[in-house]
């Protein structure tokens, strides 16, 4: 079970991200976002504030947050641009499965470094022919006395060339096993090297590429838990992982369908048509009225499983749940404020069209929304 934070800190440190939000990260978002740059001013920023260490136990420098007070962070962080909460996702991440299931060796070794930005964390999990299928997966981990041999190519690792510890997902002989990879931040570095920079349609300034692994060799203690208890148990422990993680793509949908709400309902208040603001016309007011109330129900939702996971509760059903909804959410929102803003929706000057795109995205990281559908009706069967 999570510790509750206390509400006056919980108030206090959303606060600080929204003040944050708006003073330094929505006046450049857009030039960023548009150039596709990575935002280093606003990720030094963000480790001043001491997010890096949000979930991190103070007891190696970190706050430790409960999952339903770092929810209201990503919120916050995604209402301005969503990008930022993704160098904080996978983080975050990592540091939640070394807080899990990590020796206190590896605790010790890695935690603190984090917590203060010092070393980023990324996740590796997926592959050019294995997303959500993890059986599938390919890149191999060979025994060589005290060390492993890695070899195969990642997908969509966010993070990856300024990450300094990689969770990697890989086959050993025990089975798909979880490494906690150190490396040097870089396109290259011993074995590893980034093969390709990967162009997307939205969630731009942020890195996301491929990486491959070439005989590059790793101690075994690098097995997260340790040899003697993690080989063979990647699989259990990066899923349990993504829990996390489907509460922050919600949080992420949340913030984004806010901001387009937001958007859009301020704009109709001062756009007229026919003598009157388009806010006094039935068409809009039915929008505006829908809108409002799918991003109360999707945050309503999110922080019901946030709250489950402070709690220790089995919550594979309420994440797959929460980010379904939510993602969805968000890409009927940012649709509808594109509708309401008309052509001013379409261009580059509003943020609505960058919301647009953020969105879509967020149907499909941590699992599609297909998959999302599939772990419910499984888990559904399971009852």
């Amino acid at each position: 079970m999570s510790p509750t934070t206390d509400p006056q800190l919980a108030d206090e440190l959303v606060d600080a991200v929204r003040t944050f939000v708006i003073k330094e990260v929505l006046p450049v978002a857009s030039d960023f976002e548009h150039a596709d740059e990575y935002p280093h001013d606003l990720v030094e920023a963000m480790k001043g504030l001491g997010l890096m260490g949000c979930m991190i136990p103070p007891e190696y420098g970190g706050f430790g947050l409960d999952a339903v007070t770092y929810s209201r962070i990503i919120e916050e962080l995604s209402a301005g641009w969503m990008s930022l909460s993704g160098v904080l996702n996978t983080h975050t991440m990592v540091a939640t499965l070394l807080k899990l299931h990590g020796t206190d060796k590896q605790k010790s070794n890695w935690l603190p470094r984090m917590a203060t930005g010092e070393i980023r964390g990324a996740l590796s999990l997926s592959e050019p022919d294995a997303g959500s299928d993890t059986a599938a997966l390919r890149c191999k981990a060979t025994p060589d006395g005290s060390e492993y041999i890695l070899n195969g190519t990642k997908m969509w690792v966010t993070n990856g060339v300024r990450a300094g510890l990689v969770a990697l997902a890989a086959k050993a002989p025990e089975g798909i096993t979880c490494f906690m990879v150190e490396k040097e931040p870089g396109e290259t570095f011993g074995g590893i090297s980034v093969s390709k920079t990967i162009p997307k349609l939205g969630y731009k300034g942020i890195e996301t590429v491929e990486m491959s692994y070439n005989d590059h060799r790793i101690p075994a203690e690098w097995v997260l838990g340790g040899p003697d208890a993690g080989l063979g148990k990647g699989r259990q422990q990066i899923l349990g992982g993504l829990e996390l993680g489907r509460v922050n793509i919600a949080s992420r949908a949340v913030g984004v369908a806010r901001a387009a709400f937001e958007a859009a309902i301020s704009y109709a208040q001062q756009r007229e048509a026919f003598g009157v603001p388009i806010a006094k016309h039935q068409a809009i007011q039915f929008k505006l009225a829908d809108m409002a109330t799918r991003v109360a129900s999707a945050r309503a939702l999110l922080h019901m499983s946030a709250t489950a996971k402070d709690r220790g509760e089995h919550m594979t059903q309420f994440s797959a749940m929460t980010k379904l909804l939510a993602s969805e959410t968000a890409m009927w929102v940012t649709t509808q404020a594109i509708q309401i803003l008309g052509g001013y929706g379409y261009v580059k000057e509003y943020a609505v069209e960058r919301l647009f795109r953020d969105a879509k995205v967020t149907e499909i990281y941590e699992g599609t929304s297909e998959i999302q559908r599939i772990v419910i009706a499984r888990e559904l069967y399971s009852r």
